[in-house]
């Protein structure tokens, strides 16, 4: 395992490389922004909306919403662009007060918005068998809010759906998709969450039936064919800049939690489902880092803040077991999927890295009083 030599992603994010100087492809990616014609792009997306917006009178624009900062940017983004958007929202396993509150300002700005629901008994069972079997909860919460949007724009045939930024340029992947500005069927299938369980696989494997898993189910070629949506990263035609995302959103009634979420810095992502904690905590076990590492990260490269500091915060507030999110008792949290803080522990323990993670002679994983995990030390 080793750190970038400019952040401090290390090398056990999926899909991530370093070139001969250590330096990791997402902080490549930042300085190439400095190279990019912003305005040459812009341009190219507002060609691309002139030629598939609709009449004005009606919705011509999706705009996948959690409530979150990004969302709220990319409405209030859209209506500058002139286009109508309405606000999809698939919401969250276990919406929290904060995210609720979030959604809520949203209307209050004066957008359209569609809450869809999936059955909560179905997400249940699938929060619960998806933390049990690839160790993460937010499986049906990741695939839903690709699924939703697409859906919606079909039925009522509105040609584009406006995401945020292209991970794979953001944060680091495959170089092939670094510059994609389309997210398709393909883009979904290799980076939208599946960690390689599909549809197909509960329905044949664990009991579900076709009507339960509809909402997660992405639609058919078939379907496609009948009105053409363009799902567009609205990142790759803007410099997308989460700390501007942020200031824009507080800007138009937006709430963050008020001091870092647990295992963060930031306090204004994350903040609409309870059950985040315990995701992020999934990555922390499977790849030793976590979302501080992530935000810390994006500060170094904006020279916002020294390696020597971001290292001391990370070590402060990332890795901890998750007892609580947002405030919320962690036997509550796990209450709405029965599942014991028992058996939630030994989950935890089948998922985690042992070549990341301090074991006894016995191969047995070493805890502190608190149950937080002891990494071994790597030379960086």
């Amino acid at each position: 395992m080793k750190l970038c030599s400019n952040c401090l992603i290390p090398s056990t994010r999926p899909d991530q490389s370093f070139n001969d100087k250590n330096v990791c492809n997402a902080c490549l990616s930042f300085k190439e922004k400095d190279e990019i014609n912003w305005d040459k792009k812009i341009q190219e997306l507002k060609t691309i909306i002139k030629e598939n917006k609709t009449d004005d009178k009606k919705w011509n624009c999706v705009i996948p919403s959690s409530g979150g900062k990004d969302s709220t940017y990319q409405a209030i983004r859209a209506k500058e662009l002139g286009l109508n958007p309405v606000l999809v929202t698939a919401t969250t396993c276990d919406l929290s007060v904060l995210g609720k509150k979030n959604i809520e300002n949203l209307k209050s700005l004066g957008f359209d918005t569609i809450e869809i629901n999936p059955n909560p008994k179905v997400r249940a069972k699938l929060n619960k068998l998806c933390l049990q079997e690839i160790g993460d909860i937010s499986w049906p919460e990741h695939v839903s809010i690709f699924t939703a949007p697409i859906r919606f724009a079909l039925n009522y045939k509105i040609p584009i759906i406006l995401w945020g930024e292209n991970p794979q340029f953001e944060y680091g992947g495959p170089k092939s998709k670094t510059y994609s500005h389309i997210l398709d069927r393909a883009w979904l299938e290799e980076f939208g969450g599946l960690l390689g369980l599909r549809v197909t696989d509960l329905l044949e494997n664990y009991n579900f039936n076709e009507s339960e898993l509809y909402p997660y189910k992405y639609p058919t070629n078939e379907e496609l064919n009948h009105f053409k949506v363009t799902g567009l990263f609205l990142g790759h035609y803007e410099r997308w800049d989460n700390l501007k995302n942020a200031k824009i959103a507080q800007q138009n009634g937006f709430s963050g939690f008020g001091k870092p979420i647990e295992n963060g810095y930031f306090d204004f992502e994350k903040l609409d489902n309870y059950q985040h904690g315990i995701h992020d905590y999934f990555k922390y076990l499977k790849y030793g880092f976590g979302r501080a590492t992530d935000q810390l990260s994006l500060l170094l490269r904006r020279k916002l803040i020294s390696r020597k500091e971001a290292i001391e915060l990370v070590n402060k507030y990332e890795g901890k077991f998750p007892s609580s999110y947002l405030g919320k008792p962690l036997k509550e949290i796990l209450g709405k999927i029965n599942l014991s803080l028992e058996d939630f522990v030994k989950i935890c323990d089948k998922f985690t890295n042992k070549k990341i993670f301090k074991c006894n002679q016995g191969g047995k994983l070493i805890k502190d009083s608190e149950g937080n995990l002891i990494k071994l030390n790597f030379k960086n």
